[in-house]
Order: C-alpha cells, then structure tokens, then sequence
C-alpha cells in the first residue's frame, strides 16, 4: 500500500526556514502504532495523518517518539497541501482534532498565507520555581504556568544567548519551557523547549499560551511575532477571546510516497 507524502517547512519567513513536518495523506486511518511507527522513521519535529471523514479532515500528529494533542506547525503543513497542492480552489478547510474542530482559512490579503483558528490556552502567574534561574542560565522576570512552563525574560538578547542544558531543564521540570521577551523588530519573541528534551525551531501552539499574556501586556489584540530558533520562524497572531488565530507562510520541499 502506497501513501502520498509530503515534507514541508511550515511557519517560514524571509531569512528564516520554520519547522519542518511530515504530511501523510492516507485513504483510510492507520492504528497507532503504525503512524508511531512512520513517525520515528521519519524522524521529523512532527508528522501529521490526515484522512477524510465526513464533512472534515481527521488529523493525529506525532514526534518521532509520541503522540502530541495539538501541532500547529504540522496543521499548518497538512493545511497548505490541502489548499495549495490537492484542491487549489478551496479557501478554507476543518479538522477533527483531540484538541477539538480545527479551522484554518487563507488570509483575506495574502492568498498564500494561512490562518489557524486554534484554542487559546492562557497561563497563570506562579511563583518563580526553585533551580529555574540556575537551569535555563538567566533570571526570570516572570514565571506562568499552562500546558508548558513560560519564563519572561528582560530582552530579545538573553532569549537568544540562552544556552541551557535541556534535557536538565526538562528533566526537572517535566514540561515543555517556553521563554519570551519584547522583541526587537517584532511584538515579542521566544524559543521553546519540548518535553522531547531538544529545542523546537518554531511552535505553533506555544502562541496559545503566548498570544493571551503579550496581548494583556501590549493592550493590542494583533501581534506579529518571531521564534528565534536556529531555524527560526514567523508568526502572525490575533487573540479573539477563547480562540487564538496563527498566520504563517509555508513550502513544500519534498513530495514522494511511503510504501506500508
């Protein structure tokens, strides 16, 4: 059985390469394993499947090593081959998701870029934890907690300069690390390190927990963005109540089939 695949660099913008993903379209879902298993042969950030089923898509992500319950890189991927590459015609498209139905739609003034409509996951203020300052090498102006744990730095420079150990971080902490300041030349920045204990080059949903602090902080709802990566990557983002929207550019850089 053959399978239509694609690679491609989601979350791209002049100078930077985004993040790569693995898109399978398959006729019908695959079990677990075997997607866990096409996974960890590509061994990519993330790969999603995606599959009809009724009036949606259906779509599962995985790292080489698990199943995550929302990607936005990879949705961003899968997004632009439907739009771009399958069905040119479309302008919009939906997901059934884990994390719930999935929009995503083509900008209104920029036709190749694409907007996710994903659910915001706002972070709470905590106190600063014990070893955070020791282990990321900077010291916190402030700590949030949601799905992952967000540090608040004094600039773009100590967010770039970061060096920490990260499976030690990771290892102490057990969530993903998020690390934010004001930008630059953009609203704000950020890197984010994933409980797979390496460093993501750009994360989607990492802006849904983003978007609802730097939206309070800056009193405007629109914010352009940048996780400054290696790779590095480019974010257009809105915060509309209990949704957050993600605008990014991506390309197809390989297309082929995955025999099963």
């Amino acid at each position: 059985m053959r399978e239509n695949y694609f690679h491609v660099d989601a979350f791209i913008g002049a100078g930077l390469r985004g993040n790569p993903a693995g898109v399978c379209l398959l006729k019908q879902p695959l079990e677990t394993a075997q997607m866990q298993a096409i996974a960890n042969e590509l061994s990519l950030p993330e790969t999603s499947f995606v599959w009809e089923d009724g009036d949606m898509h259906a779509i599962r992500w995985f790292t080489p090593t698990r199943e995550v319950d929302l990607c936005g890189h990879a949705t961003l991927a899968t997004a632009h081959v439907l739009l771009n590459v399958i069905n040119p015609a479309l302008g919009d498209i939906r997901f059934r998701s884990a994390s719930g139905e999935l929009y995503v739609r083509r900008d209104a003034t920029n036709g190749e870029r694409l907007i996710l409509d994903f659910p915001s996951r706002p972070p709470q203020k905590i106190a600063e934890p014990a070893q955070l300052a020791a282990l990321l090498g900077a010291q916190p102006q402030e700590v949030w907690q949601a799905n992952a744990l967000m540090v608040v730095l004094a600039n773009e420079a100590q967010v770039k300069t970061l060096q920490p150990d990260i499976g030690a971080l990771i290892g102490h902490f057990g969530c993903g690390v998020i690390v934010t300041a004001s930008g630059d030349e953009v609203d704000f920045v950020s890197r984010y390190f994933s409980l797979d204990r390496s460093e993501d080059p750009v994360t989607g949903s990492a802006h849904c927990t983003l978007m609802p602090y730097w939206v309070a902080r800056l009193g405007r709802h629109q914010l352009h963005a940048k996780q400054i990566s290696s790779r590095g990557g480019e974010l257009f983002c809105e915060l509309q109540g209990e949704r957050t929207l993600l605008g990014g550019d991506a390309q197809v850089f390989l297309r082929g089939e995955i025999t099963l």
